[in-house]
C-alpha cells in the first residue's frame, strides 16, 4: 500500500515540526512543508499531495484564500485547515473554500490522525 503524502502549511515551524511528528510512521509520508498561503499554493502544484493541512491565519496569502486556489487548481484536493481556539467563523469560510475538515489547535496527535483517517475514508483514498 502506497502512503499517503502529506504537505504541512503553517507559519509558526514549531507548529510544522509538530505536524511533521504526527505523521511519522508507516503510512504518511510528508512530502513538503509551507510557511505561508503563497508558499503552499506553489508546493501542492509542484508536489501535488494526497492531503495537505493549512493554517487559516497566515502572512501574503490566508489559508482560506490558500485553500480555494488549491481547489480550483484541483478539485480532488484534500485539504484540513488548523485554526486556534475562537476562530470558529473563519473554519465555516475556510470549509465554504473547499476544505475537507479542520482541528483545532492545540491538538493531540490522536485527534489529528482521527480526522485525517475520516476525511481519506470519506474520499476513498487510504
Amino acid at each position: 500500500m502506497s502512503k499517503t503524502r502529506v504537505l504541512v502549511v503553517d507559519d509558526a515551524i514549531f507548529m510544522r515540526n509538530m505536524i511533521i511528528d504526527i505523521f511519522a510512521g508507516d503510512e504518511f509520508e510528508v512530502v513538503g512543508q509551507a510557511a505561508n498561503g503563497v508558499e503552499a499554493v506553489e508546493k501542492y502544484r509542484e508536489l501535488k499531495p494526497d492531503l495537505t493541512t493549512m493554517d487559516i491565519v497566515m502572512p501574503f496569502k490566508s489559508g482560506i484564500e490558500a485553500t480555494k486556489e488549491i481547489v480550483e487548481l484541483d478539485k480532488d484536493a484534500v485539504v484540513i485547515m488548523c485554526s486556534a481556539l475562537g476562530q470558529e467563523s473563519l473554519v465555516m469560510e475556510a470549509i465554504e473554500a473547499g476544505a475537507a475538515d479542520f482541528i483545532v489547535k492545540p491538538f493531540k496527535p490522536d485527534d489529528v490522525k482521527r480526522v485525517v483517517l475520516k476525511v481519506l475514508g470519506a474520499r476513498g483514498s487510504t
